[in-house]
Order: C-alpha cells, then sequence, then structure tokens
C-alpha cells in the first residue's frame, strides 16, 4: 500500500512539475528555459477574437490570412484590459419566461506585478496598497476595503487562513495584484449583479449551501475571487462563506493523475521551441536588447522581459533604461522591440491551431473541471423538474472558481473556443443554466382528467468576457445549423464532457485517454 501510494504521489509531482513549465512558458507568452535543456519554451496569446454582432449568437471574426502581420501593440492594451470603459455583458440575457437555474463562472487573475524583473534595470514604481482616492478606483472600493477586515468570520480551508485577503505592499511584491486587479474584478462582480439581480439567482438570505467559491492558494487569485464576489454580492454574510483551496491550476481535485496529459504538454512545448528557434528577426532583437543591458542574449531571455515590459505598458510607465557601462551599451529599450517579441507569439498561435498538440492537452487538463461543472448542473436540472421538492438549503446555485491563465486558456481550448483571445486579465468565463417553461399538452377528444403538462427543457449557455459563445463550442456547433431552438440543450454539453470530447485524442473516457498504452 505504502509503495502504491508513493508512486501515485511521484505521478502527481511529475505531472505538476510539467504544468509548472508550461506556466512559466505561458505567463505573458515568454520564452522561458526547461529543465530539458531546450533553451526555452513558449506559449502565447491567440490572435482571433470575439466581436458584436447583430444577433444574441455571438461571432468570431474571419480568421486572419497568414500573410497579413499581426498588430501586436494594440492586442497586448487589449491583454491590460485597462477598467477605463464601460462593458455590454450579456449575461443574463434570455427568451421570455425562462428561468435561470445556476450560474458557473470561472475568473483569471487581475492585474498584477511582474514575476520577473529585468536585471540591470529599475524595478516598475506601483503601489500596491489600495486608496479609493488613487486612480483607478471603483465606488465599491472602499466598502471592500472596510468588508475584508471582517474577513475573519468566513470559514476558510487551512491553506488559505494565512493568506491576505488585500494587496498590502507600498512597493508591490512579486506577482501581487495590484489595485488595478481589484476594480477589475470588483467591476466584472457588478456587471453580473446587474444582469442577474432580476432572475432571483440568489434570494437575499441565501443559504451557505448555494453558494460555492473557490481558488488557488497564491494571493492574487483569491484577492481576485474576493473582489468579484463583493461586487456580485455587496456586503456578504460572510459567516454564509467557505472559501475551498486548490492545490492545482488546473482545479482537477482528486482526479489529477494522467500520464497522456503530460505527454502531450511536452510535445506541445517542443513545437513551440522549433518554431521560436527558427525565428531570426526574434533572436537578433534579443540580441540587440542584451547590447543595449550589457547581458549575454541568453540571460535576458531566462529573465522573462516581456513579463515586465507589459507591466510597464499597462501601467503607462515608460520602458526602462540604464546608462553606458561596461560591456552594455546603454539606452532604453523600446516598444519596437516590445512588438517583435508579442509578433512572434501571435504567429506562433497559428502554428499551435493548425498542429493540435495544445487541444490534445487541454482535453484532458481540463475534463476534471468540465465534469464536476456538467454534473453539477444535471444535479440541479433534476432538482428543479416538475414536482420535485426542493431539499433543505437549496442547490448550489452559483459557483466560483478563481484562477490562472494556465487554468482558462486549455478550458477555451477544451470547449473547441481556439479563436477565442488568450484570457487578458480579469478575464471570465461563464456557464449559465436556462429552464424553459413548462408546455400544456393538448387534450384528445373524449379525454378524461385534468390539463397535462410537460416540464421544461433545461439548456446551457456559454459566454467569455460577456459574449455569448455557445454556438462556437465543440458540442454546439451543429446545433445552430440544425434547430430553431436559439439555446443549447444541456444533453448536449452532457455527452460531450462524458464522451465526445476525447474523440481529438481516439479515446471514449478520460481513463482510457490517460491510460492506453501506446500501440
Amino acid at each position: 500500500m505504502m509503495q502504491a501510494r508513493n508512486r501515485f504521489l511521484l505521478l502527481v509531482v511529475g505531472g505538476a512539475a510539467a504544468l509548472a513549465i508550461l506556466s512559466l512558458s505561458i505567463q505573458f507568452f515568454n520564452l522561458m528555459p526547461s529543465a530539458t535543456g531546450l533553451e526555452g519554451r513558449q506559449y502565447q496569446a491567440a490572435e482571433g477574437g470575439l466581436v458584436q454582432g447583430k444577433s444574441r449568437k455571438r461571432v468570431f471574426p474571419a480568421p486572419v490570412p497568414h500573410t497579413d502581420e499581426p498588430e501586436p501593440v494594440s492586442e497586448a492594451y487589449g491583454y491590460c484590459n485597462t477598467p477605463n470603459r464601460s462593458e455590454q455583458a450579456w449575461e443574463g440575457h434570455s427568451l421570455a419566461d425562462y428561468k435561470l437555474l445556476s450560474v458557473q463562472v470561472m475568473i483569471r487573475h487581475g492585474d498584477r506585478y511582474p514575476l520577473y524583473s529585468i536585471p540591470k534595470t529599475k524595478r516598475p514604481a506601483i503601489d500596491c496598497t489600495l486608496s479609493p482616492n488613487r486612480r483607478p478606483s471603483h465606488p465599491l472600493l472602499s466598502g471592500f476595503i472596510s468588508h475584508m477586515a471582517r474577513g475573519g468570520r468566513g470559514h476558510w480551508d487551512s491553506p488559505l487562513s494565512s493568506v491576505p485577503r488585500l494587496p498590502n505592499h507600498s512597493s508591490c511584491d512579486i506577482g501581487e495584484l495590484t489595485q488595478t486587479g481589484v476594480v477589475q474584478h470588483l467591476r466584472n462582480g457588478q456587471l453580473l449583479h446587474e444582469a442577474y439581480k432580476h432572475h432571483g439567482l440568489l434570494p437575499p438570505d441565501w443559504s451557505p449551501r448555494q453558494v460555492w467559491v473557490e481558488t488557488t492558494g497564491k494571493s492574487r487569485t483569491l484577492q481576485s475571487g474576493l473582489a468579484f464576489l463583493y461586487g456580485l454580492l455587496p456586503d456578504f454574510d460572510w459567516t454564509k462563506l467557505t472559501v475551498r483551496h486548490q492545490w492545482s491550476t488546473l482545479f482537477c481535485s482528486g482526479a489529477c493523475d494522467c500520464p497522456a496529459r503530460n505527454k502531450y504538454l511536452d510535445e506541445e512545448q517542443r513545437r513551440q521551441y522549433r518554431l521560436r528557434v527558427a525565428n531570426t528577426e526574434l533572436e537578433r532583437t534579443y540580441a540587440e536588447m542584451a547590447r543595449t543591458l550589457g547581458l549575454p542574449t541568453r540571460q535576458l531571455r531566462a529573465a522573462n522581459p516581456i513579463d515586465s515590459l507589459l507591466c510597464h505598458l499597462c501601467h503607462g510607465i515608460p520602458f526602462p533604461c540604464v546608462p553606458p557601462s561596461e560591456g552594455g551599451m546603454g539606452g532604453c529599450l523600446t516598444m519596437a522591440q516590445f512588438a517583435v517579441i508579442r509578433k512572434q507569439q501571435l504567429l506562433d498561435e497559428i502554428d499551435r491551431r493548425k498542429v493540435g498538440l495544445y487541444r490534445k492537452y487541454a482535453v484532458l487538463a481540463m475534463y476534471p473541471y468540465l465534469n464536476r461543472t456538467a454534473t453539477k448542473m444535471e444535479r440541479i436540472a433534476k432538482a428543479n423538474e416538475m414536482g420535485r421538492q426542493m431539499r433543505p438549503g437549496g442547490e448550489e446555485v452559483f459557483s466560483l472558481s478563481s484562477a490562472h491563465d494556465v487554468t482558462m486558456a486549455p478550458l477555451l481550448s477544451a470547449l473547441g473556443l481556439e479563436q477565442a483571445r488568450f484570457p487578458r486579465f480579469a478575464a471570465r468565463v461563464v456557464f449559465e443554466l436556462w429552464k424553459s417553461p413548462a408546455v400544456a399538452l393538448l387534450k384528445k377528444k373524449g379525454a378524461k382528467g385534468g390539463e397535462k403538462v410537460k416540464d421544461g427543457e433545461v439548456f446551457v449557455r456559454v459566454l467569455y468576457n460577456g459574449e455569448d459563445v455557445t454556438f462556437h463550442t465543440a458540442f454546439c456547433k451543429s446545433q445552430s445549423r440544425r434547430s430553431n431552438q436559439p439555446l443549447c440543450p444541456l444533453s448536449n454539453f452532457l455527452s460531450f464532457v462524458r464522451r465526445d470530447m476525447f474523440s481529438v485524442v481516439n479515446a471514449t473516457s478520460y481513463q482510457e485517454a490517460c491510460y492506453r498504452r501506446p500501440t
């Protein structure tokens, strides 16, 4: 028994290590060194986006031809998600008389301080304490700060009890959530508060069972989740809230062991490396930046410079400059250099979709989360069947998972939303469960008894950053072409999660896909 347990732990640690490599490469899409000796591996943003159409069904833009040059700087500003504009949210929109049964949300944490610093340069000067008088601000910020001081009344999984509920360093710590990040999620929560307030999703006296909140152990995800929740439920009752800890960034709970997932991850990282080293313009740019700073090119790449440069861009801080020194020309890093790195990462996304390795990884990475999502939906749908009595305390009608880019990116890919933009700061994916009205059946002539009623049907909607992308998902693309029904049947989603999604790895179940021996 002890040997079996040790073997399982070894597999889990191995999988976590592989995911950590992708996490390093995916953070701001940089080139990072790996434990296997490759100079660098990267994963980066999709250049495709979602645009608002005239119909309820949102559409993606036409694919950009491979001959077109991506516009990396404007794409980067979109990634910053600066909270200085109004935003239309399509959550909560439904047909007349349809009932909203549940909402499940995954968010990416808000704007954060860089995880890495560029050698020989000054760190960006950003204050990570919160002040309603400093921009960007929000009408709920002052109340949020006061409410977090009472968080000791809540219930916390033990790894989270010592994590600060507010960012609190006057000079930001590495990876710390900024005031911008807090405001982004106060806005997110408030948008959904407005979207759902007329649907009676959560009653004023909601019970602890009706709200589920989970987060990784990083302060930026915990604080982002709390800001979102406060925007959704201002001055919520701490005594009703339990905040649960997810130790894996994949939110896979007890189903994290999957050898095939790690194999696809490694193959995807090798693909990224091969494409990167073939880009001579990128290599020249890194060499030019290294000469300015007086560093070996390899050391500069390992320092993940785009992480810090994105922070400068998002906060309106000039790119760093250095004086001439022994071995260094001196000068400033430039927007043109930044654009070259971003351009490479956008072009890599085209190749990623073409090769398809990441999609295979994503399906296996996100099955545990999607299966939990589907199970919750199925349970709530059954609880709302006509004639069934609700259990005391109600069902879990609102779930919030506060996560990372390395959680949300594979979720989008697993759903078949490969044209969607890479998750910006404070991105959100929303799953809504709806039920149509009951229908009175026509009585046959001469039939006895009272009027017969057919129970309503149950449907699912998927939204990404406020846009309805349901009919772009793998499980509902065909539904939109052959049905007059403007929503997607829950049965489509259940079949997809439990069987159909594994077709990309030539399997019919998670167990088979993860453990099948090569033939």
